[in-house]
This record gives C-alpha cells, sequence and structure tokens, in this order.
C-alpha cells in the first residue's frame, strides 16, 4: 500500500480544493515567470504538471514555455510553437505526469484576453488555465489570479474572484 504522510494530511486539510500545489513550487513558478518575463516587459507562461485523483488535481513540477521553444516570447506575448508539443509529452513520460494546467502573466488583469479564448495551450476539455496579472511582478491574491477551465469547442467557464481561493490552493 503507497501513502503518504504530507499527501494525507493535505487531503485532510485541504479536501474542497480542486487544484493545490505547494508554496514552494509556487514561489519559484513565479519566480520563474518574473524572470522570463525581462523586468515586466513580456508575457512568460509554464505548462504546470502533475496528476489528478478523486477530483483533485496536484501541481508537482512546471516547465517554462521558453524551455521547450526558446523564440515563444520574441514577440512580448507568447506565441508557442506546436512543434515543441513532442518534448513536453517527453517530458510528461519521463516523471510519469501529466500536463494539468497552464499559467502565463498578463501585463495588467487576470481576464482572458480573445487570443486565450480562441487558442487554448492544451485543447482537452478539463484543461486549466490560470492568468497571473501585473507580469507577476508583484504579490497577488488568489482571487486575483484568472482561472478557466476549458470545456471544449473554444468555450471556457471562468471561476469568480470570489470562488478562486476555494478552488485554488497554495500551501502545503
Amino acid at each position: 500500500m503507497n501513502f503518504s504522510i504530507v499527501e494525507t494530511m493535505r487531503n485532510f486539510c485541504v479536501p474542497r480544493h480542486k487544484l493545490s500545489c505547494s508554496w514552494l513550487l509556487w514561489h519559484r513558478l513565479m519566480q520563474g515567470l518574473r524572470d522570463r518575463g525581462r523586468n515586466s516587459s513580456c508575457e512568460s507562461g509554464a505548462f504546470l504538471l502533475g496528476y489528478r485523483r478523486a477530483g483533485r488535481t496536484r501541481i508537482t513540477r512546471f516547465i517554462l514555455y521558453d524551455d521547450l521553444d526558446p523564440h515563444c516570447l520574441d514577440t512580448g506575448i507568447v506565441r508557442f510553437d506546436g512543434r515543441f508539443f513532442g518534448p513536453l509529452w517527453e517530458r510528461c513520460k519521463q516523471h510519469g505526469l501529466s500536463v494539468v494546467a497552464d499559467v502565463h502573466v498578463h501585463p495588467g488583469s487576470s481576464a482572458q484576453s480573445d487570443s486565450d479564448r480562441t487558442n487554448p495551450m492544451i485543447s482537452r476539455a478539463g484543461h486549466i488555465a490560470l492568468i497571473v496579472p501585473y507580469f507577476a511582478a508583484q504579490s497577488v491574491k488568489l482571487s486575483d489570479i484568472g482561472v478557466y477551465l476549458y470545456e471544449g469547442a473554444k468555450r471556457w467557464h471562468t471561476v469568480p474572484p470570489a470562488d478562486r481561493a476555494a478552488y485554488l490552493y497554495i500551501g502545503i
């Protein structure tokens, strides 16, 4: 029987959250997004890897977009070349994980742009997209992070700001 004390405690302490990430991993992710955003001059983003169990999703790793596609941030916005999905799937296979979400930063609010809505990074129903405002240059409340659930056929469900802290957990 496999079990983890940390996972057992997490399940006990935060049973209602749909998406969770350790504080340390989130901190490293935000630092990586800030660094790649070149002093708040361009967007940056990452694929979030992890697993799904019992209706909950846990983020355990991330891969910054430009670690796969070195030119995807050249224009100031994210333009990820589909040829680089192969190395992403290989990394997932190597670690026994899947892409559970993606995250990118915006210069202002965390609202989805038309481009975000019509060009999901992973176009599979159930995929989660997060948008961090202000180029992740400052600390943001969970309610300020945009949470969007892809429903398929270019349709999205937006998690309302009042529900985001209950949906997304950053902690143990």
